[in-house]
């Protein structure tokens, strides 16, 4: 059984999966530092729509962020 193009596709999908992993951390950290630079109000909504993310999700992350300093 030839199985070079499966270690490829696997090898591919792991970098895939390690990349997003980072991209996320990076994202996670720039939301963080972006809401804490600024006592705007709207400031997590704003947040929110850039990320897609939810306003819980954000309040989760800088509790989170809180939490580990």
């Amino acid at each position: 059984m030839d199985t070079h193009a499966l270690e490829l596709a696997a090898q591919r999908y792991r970098d895939a999966e390690a990349a997003l992993d980072a991209a996320r951390t990076d994202l996670q950290a720039e939301a963080v530092a972006a809401l804490r630079q600024t006592e705007e109000r709207g400031a997590q909504a704003q947040v929110a729509r850039i990320t897609g993310w939810t306003r819980e999700y954000i309040r989760k992350l800088i509790k989170q962020a809180d939490a580990e300093v």
